[in-house]
């Protein structure tokens, strides 16, 4: 078993940056000592089997000086540890859960007239981002894209398991206060691309809409 410490600045959701080969050499330019004894614990769980566990850190900047040069300090920990997957892009290696990951939240046009540099108001679906829905929701239809069939995982591997958008087909303007989410017929997987592009016209595309657009484009290309 090899132990990592996730600091909180690198944790996104479920996923943590646990090392890089930025690592190698402080913004001073002196090799961190600790850099290779890490790469070979990352070598032991990649090459040997070894099982990866971490915990949570609390990142503290009080040893860094008026540049934001100085090492990393740590301000706490939670005495917790969870076994974690491997991931590796490029030059940086992530612990991750595998859980289904959150959506970006959707951008909801308003009757406001908004003046150039003016804050963009956001609102976010809660529906889509509640994980009991879409656990079911993608267990239901899969992690391929309901538009054009993209796949995470066979397209970037390890790092893209468990990833996909979820849409929400009922528009979030028809949805009252007794509105009573189905999982299964009220959301549907779509990739960032398709989902984005669904959200391009007011009222949203449908799902065949978009997937009936990329036929006919296809054809005439």
């Amino acid at each position: 078993m090899i132990i990592f410490g996730a600091w909180d600045l690198h944790t996104e959701g479920n996923t943590s940056l646990i090392l890089s080969e930025d690592w190698q050499t402080s913004r001073k330019g002196r090799k961190q000592p600790a850099y290779e004894q890490s790469r070979e614990h990352i070598r032991l769980i990649e090459e040997e089997g070894y099982k990866l566990k971490t915990f949570p850190m609390k990142y503290s900047d009080a040893n860094k000086d008026e540049e934001g040069i100085g090492p990393a300090k740590i301000e706490g920990f939670e005495p917790k540890l969870t076994e974690k997957s491997l991931k590796r892009v490029g030059g940086n290696w992530y612990a991750s859960d595998d859980a289904l990951g959150n959506l970006i939240p959707e951008e909801i046009e308003t009757p406001e007239q908004f003046i150039e540099g003016a804050s963009k108001t956001v609102s976010v679906n809660t529906y889509e981002r509640n994980s009991e829905a879409r656990a079911k929701c993608i267990e239901h239809h899969g992690y391929k894209c309901a538009v054009c069939n993209f796949d995470f995982e066979v397209f970037y591997g390890a790092i893209g398991k468990n990833y996909i958008h979820v849409h929400h087909i009922v528009p979030l303007s028809e949805i009252g206060k007794e509105y009573e989410l189905n999982p299964i017929e009220d959301l549907i997987p779509v990739c960032p691309n398709c989902h984005a592009i669904i959200h391009r016209t007011i009222p949203a595309l449908t799902v065949a809409q978009l997937k009936q657009h990329l036929v006919e484009n296809e054809r005439n290309t």
